[in-house]
């Protein structure tokens, strides 16, 4: 199984950063394509895109001005199964590509996500008052794991915050 590539180029709106891919993800080659993860079904809900994209549409939500990537890049069953190591390298290197993509906003899906990127352990949804990358904005928003046992209602209206913020910043 085959880490996924990255959809990022200079300048994006947003960058939505995952933990890692799924199994699943990691088989088919496309991101959050496990059918119990909500993140297209978020997105559009949310009005961050036009309509719900499937998985294998992942590489055209450049044309919208967003790119994916994770902060590990092997897939895995769950998070859980990440190693220290690969957290520590993954720090590294998605700090690099923020750097280098400078993106307007960083949204990590998920507040564990943003803890291990940022090493906080208190985290509030939404923009965090300071950034890991100077001139990229963090925001953090909930898992689209289906696992995650936030009403969808309450996930899609934290994402409206990151479209408002998007509208904002460009």
């Amino acid at each position: 199984m085959q880490p996924l590539p990255d959809h990022l180029q200079k300048n994006l709106d947003i960058v939505f950063i995952g933990f890692n891919p799924s199994l699943k993800s990691g088989e088919v080659g496309h991101n959050y394509a496990n059918r119990s993860n909500r993140f297209w079904k978020i997105l559009h809900l949310s009005g961050l895109t036009p309509r719900q994209y499937a998985p294998e549409e992942d590489s055209t939500l450049l044309e919208l001005g967003y790119g994916l990537t994770n902060i590990v890049e092997r897939p895995t069953k769950e998070a859980a199964d990440i190693t220290k190591e690969e957290y520590s390298e993954g720090r590294v290197i998605l700090k690099k590509k923020l750097q280098s993509n400078a993106p307007k906003i960083a949204c990590y899906v998920g507040k564990g996500v943003y803890q291990q990127f940022s090493q906080k352990r208190k985290i509030a949804w939404g923009v965090q008052e300071k950034s890991v990358v100077d001139g990229v904005v963090d925001f953090v928003a909930p898992s689209s794991s289906g696992l995650v046992r936030m009403k969808i209602d309450e996930i899609v209206s934290i994402y409206k915050e990151l479209n408002l913020l998007k509208k904002q910043e460009t």
